[in-house]
């Protein structure tokens, strides 16, 4: 196959799948094979685009040119293909585990549910290809629009209002501050196409580009850098997998990725680091570092301190574009994988304590890992991960970030690095201890309680697993994000 046909393919499966949910609607064991097959043909060839890419095969394609200069084009680079194989991965493992969750916790408008998050996972692989900011600018736009009736599932008051936030920051955002810096990016350079080592140099006063780095930063509303950052928590109403596919498929991993895509690309690592172009505005994400944790430790509500937990996260890998260093990008690319597979598993096991218990807070889970073992145990695996702990994946992105920040000689920043990682443990590591050691409250007993239904169980020991993997063998994502961050 051609690479405009391999290309094509990864952005048009989802959508006739979606087609197929539709279409077989009335039959459950149809509609949902339909998504399993759609989801593991999407895995297997963004792996097999992923070893052609790697062997130097080219992929790219120009679509349509409907203004001269501006064109709806593709192009797969490093960053892009490392994105792309987090979402198509992961894809089917949240459709195995969403087929158990729905139907367990008998949730309404399943074939709604399953063909848009079909459109949203072709909406995501548009970003992840877009070969300029034009293009990218679409499929962003489309993704929250494509996840939407996922937020709104419920169709309750909460989520309608949950929605509401959700639209209205994230289209504010983007139409407010990041069309405009692409506007003004375009007007500087007469040109809005992604060029290895970037465009701006020479064509803007370095005095102004922080402030247009700044339109980019706020405009990206999807990388939840406070105050942008209320759309998340308020997105927690969606039921579980829609908020794994939020905190580690598409959504938030979009918005980090394209501000990545727009430092690498656009403006240039040397360009930022020769005229401290994000100087000002690393404070801010270090705060939302902080601030973000902090806040996470005092939610009782566990899909919510997930949720701040998730906007601490995210900014350790804007922190890394900022430092547009080679090893802050290294740090800041593989935590798109490593945060992906971490946090993913901490919303499957906060799902499965849902439907197999129906409890919602940390308070209320004291020894309730004595009845769900294999859940909790996949919950203390995503922490130590996300904390940063070895053998687990998730050290190998804060050690890159770590160097990042020395090799700029931002020993504060290094600090702002261990200080969250300190308060990950303090927010995270009582879950499975209260769940494994604490007593069960007065008058309460489990014997009634099981594990949660098989394919959610399979979902979590997928990633949990992966999490372990990645630490012994991150090899491929390794390559990509130093390929990446090397500009080659």
């Amino acid at each position: 196959m051609s690479a405009a046909v391999l290309l094509s393919l990864m952005i048009l499966l989802p959508l006739i799948g979606a087609i197929g949910i539709v279409i077989t609607r009335r039959n459950p064991d149809v509609r949902e094979a339909v998504t399993l097959l759609t989801s593991g043909l999407i895995a297997t060839l963004v792996v097999v685009i992923a070893i052609l890419f790697l062997r130097g095969e080219k992929f790219a394609f120009t679509l349509i040119e409907p203004v001269p200069g501006i064109a709806i084009a593709f192009e797969l680079e490093a960053l892009g293909m490392l994105f792309a194989l987090v979402a198509g991965l992961l894809w089917v493992v949240t459709s195995i585990y969403a087929i158990g969750y729905m139907r367990s916790h008998n949730e309404k408008n399943q074939t709604r549910f399953f063909a848009a998050f079909a459109v949203s996972i072709s909406a995501t692989m548009g970003v992840a290809f877009s070969a300029n900011l034009f293009t990218l600018f679409l499929f962003y736009e489309l993704l929250t629009l494509a996840t939407y009736p996922l937020v709104v599932h419920a169709g309750n008051k909460e989520a309608k209002q949950g929605g509401r936030v959700y639209l209205g920051v994230l289209l504010g955002t983007s139409i407010g501050f990041f069309l405009m810096a692409i506007l003004i990016t375009w007007f500087l350079t007469g040109t809005v196409d992604f060029q290895h080592g970037g465009i701006l140099a020479g064509h803007i006063d370095p005095a102004w580009a922080g402030l247009l780095f700044a339109l980019f930063l706020f405009g990206i509303g999807k990388a939840a850098v406070m105050p942008f950052h209320q759309w998340l928590p308020a997105a927690m109403v969606a039921p579980t997998p829609v908020s794994a596919l939020l905190h580690a498929v598409a959504v938030v991993k979009a918005g980090v990725f394209t501000l990545l895509k727009v430092t690498i690309y656009i403006f240039g690592s040397d360009f930022i680091l020769s005229n401290d172009v994000t100087g000002g505005l690393i404070w801010i994400v270090a705060a939302t570092i902080l601030i973000a944790s902090m806040v996470a430790m005092t939610k009782d509500n566990l899909k919510a301190r997930l949720a701040y937990s998730t906007i601490s996260q995210l900014s350790y890998i804007v922190l890394g574009a900022l430092l547009a260093s080679k090893a802050g990008l290294i740090g800041a690319s593989m935590h798109i994988v490593m945060h992906a597979f971490a946090k993913i598993t901490l919303f499957f096991a906060a799902g499965a304590i849902f439907v197999a218990s129906h409890k919602k807070l940390v308070s209320e889970l004291d020894g309730l890992g004595r009845a769900m073992p294999i859940t909790f145990i996949a919950f203390l695996i995503g922490t130590l991960s996300i904390i940063g702990l070895p053998p687990f994946g998730g050290m190998w992105s804060k050690w890159y970030l770590g160097l990042g920040a020395v090799e700029t000689s931002q020993l504060l920043l290094l600090a702002v690095l261990m200080i969250s990682s300190l308060l990950n443990i303090i927010y995270l590591l009582p879950i499975p201890i209260r769940a494994f050691f604490s007593r069960p409250k007065s008058g309460e007993h489990y014997a009634e309680i099981a594990e949660a239904p098989k394919p959610m169980l399979l979902a979590m020991i997928i990633t949990s697993g992966a999490c372990i993997v990645l630490f012994f063998y991150p090899d491929p994502f390794y390559r990509l994000a130093d390929l990446a961050a090397g500009g080659f």
